[in-house]
């Protein structure tokens, strides 16, 4: 996206009070990620404080503050996938790929973010890679489970 399409979409924006969920949303869309870099131009152009982006763009999970990996793995931390050992599974997955919640692999092949339900309660634990949504995962499954994505 160029500078005047950024200036596009921020100019869509610039409504009272401002929506900034939706302006990074669109951001994100056309970029890939929101760049905290960007905040202060964000800020000034919906005439909002830093804080009030950073705020926005920190407390959904769904807006990324950088590139995500070729593939985007979900581990589902609702409560029934937690009570049927989601947690294992999580541990696993960042085992296996050597990365935290929030990062991506240094070959740029997965990111790891979490995700509170899925929506496959009765089949957890649950996690979503891109798309796909497999349920009752083993956290003996996962290696090969995630191998199997290129």
């Amino acid at each position: 996206m160029s500078r005047q399409s950024l200036a596009a979409v921020l100019a869509r924006h610039r409504t009272k009070p401002p929506n900034i969920l939706q302006a990074l949303l669109e951001i994100q869309g056309a970029l890939g990620a929101v760049s905290v870099r960007a905040v202060p131009e964000i800020a000034k152009a919906l005439d909002v404080t830093e804080a009030d982006v950073a705020g926005v763009l920190s407390y959904y999970p769904e807006l990324r503050p950088a590139q995500p990996g070729r593939h985007l793995i979900r581990v589902c931390l609702g409560e029934s996938c937690m009570a049927n050992h989601g947690a294992k599974v999580l541990a696993r997955v960042r085992a296996h790929l050597k990365i935290e919640v929030g990062e991506t692999t240094r070959d740029g092949r997965f990111t790891l973010a979490p995700i509170y339900c899925v929506g496959n309660c009765a089949v957890g634990p649950s996690l979503m890679v891109d798309g796909d949504v497999i349920g009752r995962v083993n956290p003996d499954q996962v290696p090969a489970l995630l191998d199997s994505y290129t």
